[in-house]
């Protein structure tokens, strides 16, 4: 399979019978067996996402010294602003050429859950509207989240509600990302935009991004440049996933590679990392083990996995 499949979210939430099967199908073998598959029908309004944007690049312009007032002290980066460089992939020492703002959770159906998250971080002063812009989105694409978790516990073969229910008051962020352009010295010190990782978490939605570049690496080892179109979501499978599934849905390899020539503008995104509530362990499904698959990792908490992982990808040092 050299494309990224296609699939309709209306068909699970609004169609028939046969189409919500249909759906779950196509939906969780690209999952499975591409990685990343595009999702169309999910009703978020283009003109939010380009506020969103818009907000963002605000955010971005604005100078270096006021930006780093909105650094979390000892938070690793999981809310407010991470600085150009900072994170790297796991296992490369070179820097991401990217800064970024990490925004959390708002709302909580478990009270005990809210007051032991960190706590969103707000450019009110500089940004009157981002907030406001930023966690409309958030919400929005929380609900599409939990939608499509659904989807893949049925393609599992599990309760539908299985991996939603992890997911229900998650430690999810969304991540507004800068990308500058690349100068001459960053392209030849080997650095790249992000390099090649795979996600911490269950799933990752990517809306539209301003700008290309994002490759993935395909089941049979190839890369495979993928952009979503207006109306288009990006869905990938997340190391989370992988766990709990013993790898029967791998987690996906994925990078952005530097632009060239003309190309070599400011690229913006909008990722929306979708985790599992602190206190949840993740244990391999029972449905994914079997007499011939046993199970290849242990019960962690999901916030011990993701410090661990943090750590990994350097947001565990100092600012």
């Amino acid at each position: 399979m050299n494309k990224v499949p296609i699939t309709n979210i209306k068909q699970y939430t609004e169609g028939s019978l046969k189409e919500k099967n249909e759906f779950i199908k196509i939906f969780g073998k690209a999952i499975q067996e591409f990685g990343f598959v595009i999702i169309e029908g999910h009703e978020v309004p283009n003109k939010l996402i380009q506020d969103c944007y818009d907000q963002i690049i605000q955010l971005f312009d604005l100078p270096k010294n006021i930006k780093s007032n909105y650094i979390e002290e000892g938070g690793l980066g999981q809310r407010g602003y991470v600085s150009f460089g900072l994170e790297h992939a796991k296992n490369n020492d070179k820097g991401d050429l990217k800064e970024f703002w990490h925004i959390g959770r708002e709302f909580y159906e478990n009270k005990d859950l809210e007051l032991k998250s960190a706590k969103n971080i707000w450019p009110v002063k500089e940004l009157p509207n981002f907030k406001d812009k930023l966690t409309t989105l958030y919400s929005s694409l929380d609900k599409i989240s939990l939608v499509l978790l659904s989807a893949i516990s049925e393609y599992l073969g599990i309760p539908k509600n299985t991996l939603s229910n992890m997911a229900k008051d998650g430690n999810t962020v969304l991540r507004a990302l800068h990308y500058p352009p690349v100068t001459g010295d960053q392209f030849n010190s080997g650095a790249i935009r992000a390099a090649a990782h795979e996600d911490i978490n269950l799933i990752t939605i990517l809306c539209e991004a301003t700008e290309g570049g994002l490759e993935i690496l395909t089941r049979q080892g190839k890369w495979l440049e993928i952009q979503s179109q207006k109306g288009q979501m990006i869905v990938d499978s997340g190391d989370m996933l992988s766990r709990i599934t013993n790898e029967i849905i791998p987690s996906t390899t994925h990078r952005v590679v530097n632009p060239i020539n003309a190309k070599n503008v400011s690229r913006y995104s909008l990722p929306f990392f979708v985790h599992a509530y602190e206190n949840c362990e993740l244990n391999v499904l029972d449905k994914c083990v079997s007499p011939s698959r046993s199970a290849k990792f242990p019960p962690i908490l999901a916030n011990e996995f993701l410090l661990q992982r943090l750590r990994e990808i350097g947001l565990g040092k100092k600012i």
